[in-house]
Parts: structure tokens; sequence; C-alpha cells
């Protein structure tokens, strides 16, 4: 059973280095939604493989053979290496796509002419910027 666990940790580790490499080259494409599915497959996978392993060996850890906790403790040690750089990678690129899309939002605006003054009766005045429906290509 432990050796399953390790064998998840591995793959999930692979997956995530994948991804990784892949979002920082920018060689994305539709190939990542499905690493991003079989991420999120994975990581039911280990949940559910240690919640077994809890409910069936309540102290599991302290029972396993020294090699086992070895490879163990480096597969996780690997997982934290590669989730993190996964992490950061990660949020650069959601960062960089929410000042895209506010970027295209702007000029969207700009160009549709979208913003209205209103002179109210006390003599202020407010200006409104209405939304710019925006179409995302999912292509790219």
């Amino acid at each position: 059973m432990i050796g399953n666990l390790i064998d998840v940790i591995s793959s999930l580790t692979l997956i995530m280095q994948e991804e990784t490499e892949r979002l920082a080259n920018r060689t994305g494409g539709r190939d990542l939604a499905e690493l991003a599915t079989v991420k999120v497959r994975l990581v039911g996978m280990l949940e559910t493989a240690l919640a077994r392993l809890e409910r069936e060996q309540e102290h599991w850890a302290d029972a396993i053979e020294e090699a086992v906790h070895a490879r163990l403790l480096e597969a996780l040690l690997a997982l934290g290496e590669a989730s993190a750089a996964n992490a950061a990678v990660l949020e650069r690129q959601i960062d960089l796509s929410v000042e895209m899309i506010g970027a295209i939002s702007t000029e969207a605006k700009r160009i549709a002419g979208r913003s209205t003054t209103t002179y109210g009766a006390r003599g202020d005045i407010s200006s409104f910027d209405a939304p710019v429906p925006i179409a995302v290509n999912s292509e790219y």
C-alpha cells in the first residue's frame, strides 16, 4: 500500500514538473488542460490513499521500514519542491492574465467610447465607465 502511495506521489511530481516547464517556456496549448485534469485526479488519489492508510493503520508512518521510509521521504521532498515551483509559475501566469485582461478591457472601453458623464442638479459631475463585453478566444 505504501508503494502505491509513493507511485502516486512520484506521478504527481512528474506532472507538476511538466506543467511548470511548459508554463515557464510558454509551450502550453490545449494539453495544459489535460495536465491539470490529471493533476487533480492524482491529488484525489493521494488524498484517498492517505485517508485509507489513516483509517486502516492509525500509526502507519511509525510502522514502515527504514528503506520504505527513506523512499517516501524522498518522494515527498521532491513533491514539495515541484509544487512550490508549480505554484510560483501558476501565480505568475494568473497575474499576467489579469493584467492582460485589464489592458484589453481598458483599450476596448477607450475604443468603444463607453464612458458617460452626467451633470447633476447640484453642479457636480459624475462619470461612469460601462463595462465592455470581452470575448476570450480559448484557442490561444
